[in-house]
């Protein structure tokens, strides 16, 4: 269905104008030509043509793509940029007016990208300039890879390849050189370079209606920075599939659209085309370079991943490859104060990087995991039993958390749990300890830290730490009588619990949660009433200290407990967040679910302490 894309601007006609505005107040070294609306044309702001003594370097095109063409205006790279209005050819008048304002006696070069209004426009332009007395060449970049030949009079389109011709120009030019040198300089580089794009959706015009051309689930290949149509609509496949067929597309030897054989030295860049992270073009970067490597015997020189030439907001990417040696490897590393240039690219790079190894800590540790038991105990089967329901019912709660997680915070609440789930459920098949509840505690503790992030991994791992120091100490001490009498305040999880209910393990246990909820508090923040997984647990610790100082069945006061702890956490609707993200959050949002990481405690405890009721085993 279309519909209208939502949009950050005043008013559809003016979004060219005012984009050069800003980007001028932005960066002190532009400036623009005072002739808006028909001229729009950003120019280095130290440049005149009366004492200008190097060639100057133009480009533009129609807006829409940004940063380019503007954001590549800068000493060592383009002197001024030509905008038309969205993915309009800007007018001859705009392109004349560019020219007059920045090009001395040494001349101009327009680099000009593959379309026909751009050539057109430009052309006229050089033309009318060249009859004033300028000296005008003009360089045509076609780099697009996609359609396959023939192509006609039109020819392959120009796309972020472009960026590769303006630094090489920029530089040449910034360098001294003449007109006729920079010239050639940059049409060799145009001949080089090939660029491939595939996009994940169609872009949208400010103030139209959003195609839905390019359906779920869908791709497009080859798809124009102007939104139009690609080589082919294929079914969306993983990005390593997609990096290997781009760059097949464009080293095709069949095809021949850039000859770079094996055993060449290339540059890559992985262009984002408007609305895509820079998470996923750095995974495609990180595929895209062994693939050049191994597939293809390249050497990879420089890798410049970010947005360069975009699409408004299209998601998707291009790869553009450009065969280089080191006189054009000197100038992709010579300065420019260009805005949008990637720094931190230049230098040689290892043939293959190779990852720091992790320091380690001083204290000696063991490699070796443990070893499970190959024989329970009774103790160890109902801690087996409960640690695989608990973690079991944390997995199936997993879209709920999130759900809920979504209205109140960052949305991860039950991909994150269900990570450190099944990392335990991994431990307790292969090696975890069970007969030795203590030595399990550290395991868990363990397996969490590998695999949880976030600040819900970083509280279990302190409340683990903080238990099994506590269990261990008590264990060597051989004393624990008083503890029993200690008030059992605060709970965070019940993972040894039920392996330390029966007397007078359940004495020890409870001493252990003391310990770990001080620690997390201590290093938290949080207490009962803040909204978190504590107003789980904490009535949940409280019923079963109650219980067992009563004198109840051990694994009837762990299942009132459980009860306590579900009312806890359903009860946090009532509250107002003093913690974590959801204190960013309405109260009329929050009361309309409950805390995630509460009921994600309450379920995982409810599910340990059914589990071992209904377990055989009497204790």
């Amino acid at each position: 269905m279309a519909f209208q894309w939502k949009k950050l601007i005043n008013d559809p006609n003016t979004v060219v104008t005012e984009f050069i505005e800003g980007l001028v107040e932005t960066y002190p070294g532009l400036q623009y030509l005072d002739g808006f609306p028909e001229v729009k044309v950003v120019l280095r702001a130290d440049v005149a043509s009366s004492t200008y003594d190097k060639v100057a370097i133009i480009s533009g095109g129609g807006s829409g793509h940004e940063p380019a063409h503007a954001g590549f205006v800068g000493e060592g790279m383009l002197t001024a940029a030509i905008c038309g209005d969205i993915f309009a050819s800007p007018p001859v008048n705009s392109i004349l007016a560019g020219i007059r304002a920045v090009t001395g006696p040494l001349g101009c070069l327009l680099i000009v990208k593959n379309y026909t209004g751009d050539r057109l426009n430009f052309g006229l332009a050089a033309e009318q300039a060249k009859s004033e007395g300028y000296k005008i060449e003009t360089v045509i970049v076609g780099d697009d890879c996609a359609l396959p030949p023939p192509r006609g009079i039109a020819g392959r389109r120009g796309l972020a390849g472009t960026i590769f011709v303006h630094k090489i120009a920029g530089a040449a030019a910034a360098s001294g050189l003449s007109l006729e040198k920079v010239a050639d300089e940059a049409k060799k580089a145009a001949e080089l370079v090939g660029t491939m794009g595939v996009a994940l959706s169609v872009c949208t015009l400010p103030g139209q209606i959003t195609s839905d051309r390019l359906g779920p689930g869908k791709m497009e290949l080859g798809l124009g920075i102007h939104g139009e149509s690609g080589a082919a609509v294929a079914d969306l496949q993983p990005v390593d599939v997609i990096v290997a067929h781009v760059l097949e597309q464009i080293l095709s030897q069949e095809n021949n659209y850039v000859p770079i054989p094996r055993g060449n030295n290339v540059v890559l860049m992985v262009n984002g085309l408007g609305a895509t992270p820079m998470m996923e073009l750095m995974i495609a970067a990180g595929k895209a370079v062994p693939t050049l490597q191994l597939d293809h015997g390249l050497a990879v020189d420089r890798v410049y991943t970010g947005s360069f030439m975009t699409s408004l907001d299209m998601a998707g990417l291009s790869i553009s490859v450009m065969k280089v040696d080191e006189s054009i490897l000197k100038r992709l590393d010579a300065p420019t104060t260009a805005p949008a240039w990637p720094v931190g690219v230049a230098g040689n790079r290892p043939p293959a990087k190779i990852p720091i190894p992790v320091p380690q800590s001083t204290i000696p540790k063991s490699n070796e995991l443990p070893a499970r038991p190959q024989e329970l105990s009774k103790q160890g089967h109902i801690l087996e039993v409960a640690i695989q329901a608990a973690a079991t019912e944390v997995i199936n709660l997993k879209d709920n958390l999130n759900e809920w997680d979504g209205k109140v915070g960052d949305g991860d609440c039950g991909s994150t749990m269900s990570l450190g789930a099944t990392a335990v459920l991994d431990g307790l098949r292969n090696y975890y300890p069970l007969n030795n509840a203590v030595d399990t505690v550290k395991e868990i503790g363990a397996s969490i830290r590998r695999v949880m992030g976030g600040t819900m991994g970083i509280i279990y791992d302190i409340f683990f730490k903080a238990a099994y120091a506590h269990l261990k100490a008590t264990s060597d001490s051989e004393v624990a009588p008083k503890q029993c009498k200690a008030h059992f305040s605060q709970l965070i999880d019940v993972s040894f619990v039920h392996t330390l209910i029966k007397p007078p393990f359940a004495c020890t246990g409870a001493g252990a949660f003391e310990a770990a909820i001080a620690a997390v508090s201590k290093y938290g923040g949080a207490s009962k009433g803040y909204r978190t997984m504590l107003d789980a647990l904490i009535p949940a610790s409280t019923v079963l200290q109650e219980r067992l100082q009563a004198g109840d069945d051990p694994v009837d006061a762990f299942v009132l407990s459980a009860d306590a702890a579900m009312d806890g956490a359903q009860s946090t609707k009532d509250m107002q967040a003093q913690a974590g993200r959801s204190t960013y959050v309405s109260a009329e949002i929050l009361a309309s679910v409950p805390d995630p990481g509460a009921m994600a405690a309450a379920s995982w405890y409810r599910a340990a302490a059914l589990a071992v009721k209904q377990s055989s085993l009497p204790l």
